[in-house]
């Protein structure tokens, strides 16, 4: 059966009911093992409600069409990571580059245990990457990593703060990405990880000695 159509890829409504919850727990836990055994390519409603046990309609009572499910996934998954850049970033217990370099630990770490279902969801990203949604979604991450930049770098430009950032973000999130396609140890991706925090650390303290205002 093909997949409805929708520019929206909100869930259609939400669970009210313990058994209304349970089946949308069914159905996600239930597109997870569809998405790493198929990849997003052979994902379709029809296979989720299949493994999920359910009718192709009462999945479509919470999930108008395939993009919604994945989406779900993957709001899910911005969550997780916006929790963990939470609950490592905003410690002030600890000095700020200690904390980045807990959050490489951890962040590496994560990609290695979840590789197959975020290589498939970021297969399906061009189903729902442009929706009002999921730039709703990445705000919050991106909020958190400029609330630890402001403190990482208080004398730095607002400017350089952003830059550096995104930076290390985004290098954070590639790497990890292609070291987690392949299987390692414990010892390899503590390795892995100190290289990496290295790099960021060495490259915040730096900035920070600059004292760049402009």
């Amino acid at each position: 059966m093909a997949d409805r159509r929708s520019r929206s890829v909100s869930s259609r409504k939400q669970p009210q009911q313990l058994r209304s919850t349970g089946l949308v727990a069914a159905i996600l836990d239930a597109a997870v093992q569809v998405l790493a055994k198929e990849g997003a390519q052979r994902f379709t409603t029809a296979r989720v409600a299949e493994r999920a046990g359910v009718s192709v309609g009462s999945l479509y009572q919470y999930f108008p069409n395939k993009a919604a499910i994945l989406f779900r996934l993957q709001s899910d998954e911005w969550r997780r990571t916006s929790e963990l850049l939470r609950s490592i970033l905003a410690d002030g217990a600890k000095p700020p580059l200690a904390r980045l370099r807990a959050l490489v630990h951890a962040f590496i770490r994560s990609e290695c245990e979840e590789a197959a279902i975020r290589t498939a969801l970021s297969d399906a990203a061009p189903l729902y990457r442009d929706a009002p949604e999921a730039h709703d979604a990445r705000a919050a991450g991106e909020g958190i990593v400029a609330a630890f930049m402001r403190e990482a770098l208080p004398k730095a430009s607002d400017a350089t703060r952003t830059l550096a950032g995104e930076l290390i973000t985004t290098t954070l999130s590639e790497v990890g990405k292609r070291f987690s396609e392949m299987p390692h140890g414990e010892a390899e991706i503590a390795r892995h990880a100190d290289g990496l925090a290295d790099m960021f650390c060495a490259y915040l303290g730096e900035l920070a000695r600059r004292r760049i205002h402009s």
